[in-house]
C-alpha cells in the first residue's frame, strides 16, 4: 500500500508540516490540537492520512465525521467502516487502535466531550439534519 496524499490542500500541508515534524503539534485546527489517523481507502487500498480535532478521554480517542455541518460524510468515515483497524498519532505518540461508531448514551457522553473540545462542533450539529457520526478508538 502506498501513502496517498488528500486532494484537500489544507490536509496534505498539515499532514506534511506533522511527517515533517514527527508532531501532530506541528498542525492545529482553528488553534485547536489535532491528532492524525492513518487508514486504509476502501477502494484504492491506499494509505490515507487525516488531521482531526483532538478529542481524548482516559487514553481513549475520538473521532467526529462532522465535514464542517455538510449534509454527508466525509469520505475517511466510509474508510474506518470497511477498515476500522487504523493508528492515531498524538503529538510523537502512534497508537494502534480500533475504530468503532458509538450511538445512545455512549454517542451522548462522547459528543459533550466533542463539543467541549471544539464547541463549533454543536452548530454543526444544529446545522445539518443527520446525526453526526462518532467514532471511538480503543487500543488494540
Amino acid at each position: 500500500m502506498s501513502y496517498r496524499p488528500s486532494p484537500s490542500g489544507w490536509v496534505r500541508d498539515q499532514v506534511a508540516a506533522i511527517e515533517a515534524a514527527g508532531d501532530t503539534r506541528a498542525a492545529s485546527i482553528m488553534d485547536r490540537a489535532v491528532v492524525l489517523l492513518t487508514m486504509t481507502g476502501r477502494k484504492s487500498g491506499d494509505t490515507l492520512k487525516v488531521p482531526l480535532m483532538r478529542v481524548e478521554h482516559d487514553g481513549t480517542y475520538a473521532a467526529v465525521a462532522s465535514k464542517g455541518g455538510a449534509p454527508d460524510n466525509p469520505q475517511w468515515y466510509y474508510n474506518l467502516l470497511a477498515n476500522p483497524d487504523i493508528t492515531v498519532q498524538d503529538g510523537t505518540d502512534v497508537h494502534a487502535v480500533h475504530a468503532r461508531v458509538i450511538e445512545g448514551e455512549e454517542r451522548a457522553h462522547w459528543w459533550e466531550l466533542c463539543v467541549a473540545a471544539f464547541p463549533p462542533y454543536a452548530e454543526y450539529q444544529a446545522g445539518t439534519d443527520r446525526t453526526i457520526p462518532v467514532f471511538v478508538l480503543e487500543r488494540r
